[in-house]
């Protein structure tokens, strides 16, 4: 968190004051350009030899992230000079071409906190393109990773449980997987209801609607919201961007988008669409009232690649976020038969 606020402060020095030095800009040529450099410092979103954004980038966070195996993430976003992402009243931002969001992934207590891999979505006139890059060993520059890779880490939870997993970068093909709407790449996480800019004057990147846009509650904050509506916050970050009628999991019936009504189709009831090992044998996604028998908190807390749900993206349980669930399905009223 003081990383992030010590990058903050510049990009409001930055927001505030004159515009920035040429040469602390971003290389829009390389951005807007077709390749994919072979390093991260190609585009000159970097401060020369370090992980840490230039100020002309704007960093935000999100009121509830996607977990990513406990994974610390800084985010920010670039925009060309004068270039404004309009809001929709359904708070989807239009990113212009040119548009980079930057995120980087690491663990305070692994590899002197230095991160592990930093993944770009860049807006070009062809439609967005994911490129992900794990950083070289002297943290001074990352390296494409268009196949992926497996990097072994360690690092304790935030309840002091150690782990040594395999970390998963994933390849280009599994990015558009997460990242596909109907059938194109798109974001999935900066959302206006979603994005937290911690005080930031983010005008300058973004025009909202003149209707005020309600943002999404912190799953891991009671004060922020509703237990019903941090657990809908959840399914929303974690499942939706494949859990949706236009996502890679359409044919699955089940939606769990932020505005998707709580019936049937949210899980409520829902019987499998397939047979298979993904339902353990249970008869409803969410059984009200019963989580042992709710298929939906089965996949999550599974790591069987065969049951496992999300199927990429982590290699651990999220046991806090399970734990949201199991309460918020246990305290649903028992259906009357």
């Amino acid at each position: 968190m003081r990383r992030i606020a010590a990058a903050l402060a510049a990009a409001l020095l930055c927001a505030g004051g004159a515009s920035p030095a040429p040469h602390l800009l971003p290389d829009q040529a390389v951005i807007d350009g077709p390749a994919m450099p072979a390093k991260l410092s190609a585009f000159g979103l970097f401060k020369p030899g370090t992980s840490e954004p230039l100020p002309a980038l704007l960093p935000y966070s999100l009121h509830t992230p996607l977990f990513s195996d406990y994974a610390e993430k800084h985010r920010a976003i670039w925009m060309p000079p004068g270039a404004n992402a309009p809001v929709g009243r359904d708070g989807v931002p239009d990113f212009p071409v040119g548009t980079v969001i930057v995120k980087s992934f690491g663990w305070p207590d692994w590899n002197g906190g230095r991160p592990v891999e930093t993944r770009l979505l860049i807006r070009r006139a062809s439609g967005w393109t994911a490129l992900p890059y794990i950083w070289d060993a002297d943290g001074k520059d990352a390296s494409l990773a268009i196949a992926g890779r497996r990097i072994p880490v360690r690092f304790k939870s935030p309840d002091g449980t150690s782990y040594s997993i395999n970390y998963a970068v994933p390849n280009k093909n599994q990015c558009k997987e997460c990242h596909s709407l109907k059938g194109e790449i798109v974001p999935i996480g900066p959302k206006a209801n979603n994005l937290d800019f911690n005080g930031a004057d983010s005008s300058r990147f973004f025009s909202y609607p003149a209707m005020r846009i309600a943002p999404m509650p912190r799953w891991d904050d009671p004060k922020s919201g509703s237990l019903h509506d941090r657990a809908r916050a959840y399914l929303a970050v974690n499942c939706a961007h494949c859990h949706n009628p236009e996502g890679s999991a359409s044919n699955s019936g089940l939606f769990l988008r932020w505005t998707d009504p709580v019936n049937v189709n949210y899980g409520i009831g829902k019987r499998p669409t397939a047979a298979g090992r993904g339902s353990g044998g249970m008869d409803f996604a969410v059984a009200p009232g019963d989580p042992a028998h709710s298929f939906l908190l089965y996949r999550l807390e599974s790591l069987d690649p065969g049951i496992a749900m999300p199927e990429v993206g982590r290699s651990t349980v999220h046991r806090e976020g399970a734990a949201l669930l199991r309460q918020w399905i246990a305290e649903m009223p028992k259906a009357s038969h």
